[in-house]
């Protein structure tokens, strides 16, 4: 399977992690499930859970947390060659 990239749905603020003193949703290099979450975006207090949205290896964010980003932007990449699990 080809790489799959992570976009935003809607236009915010991108957090890797639930909260400041949690660890990150995903990591590079880790092996997620398709409906595993990566991120959220933040807009207006209303926080949106991001899945991965293929199987695979977490290969990078393209983006910075606490980023503004755009509704359809790239976030993250995943490469499909891994298990998902």
């Amino acid at each position: 399977m080809p790489r799959h990239e992570v976009v935003s749905p809607i236009p915010g603020v991108f957090y890797r992690r639930p909260d400041p003193d949690s660890d990150p949703f995903a990591t590079e290099g880790q092996n997620v499930g398709a409906d595993d979450t990566v991120c959220l975006v933040e807009v207006m207090k209303s926080f949106h859970q991001v899945p991965a949205g293929a199987a695979g290896t977490v290969v990078e964010f393209l983006v910075e947390n606490e980023d503004v980003v755009d509704a359809g932007q790239v976030v993250a990449i995943i490469d499909g060659a891994g298990d998902g699990g």
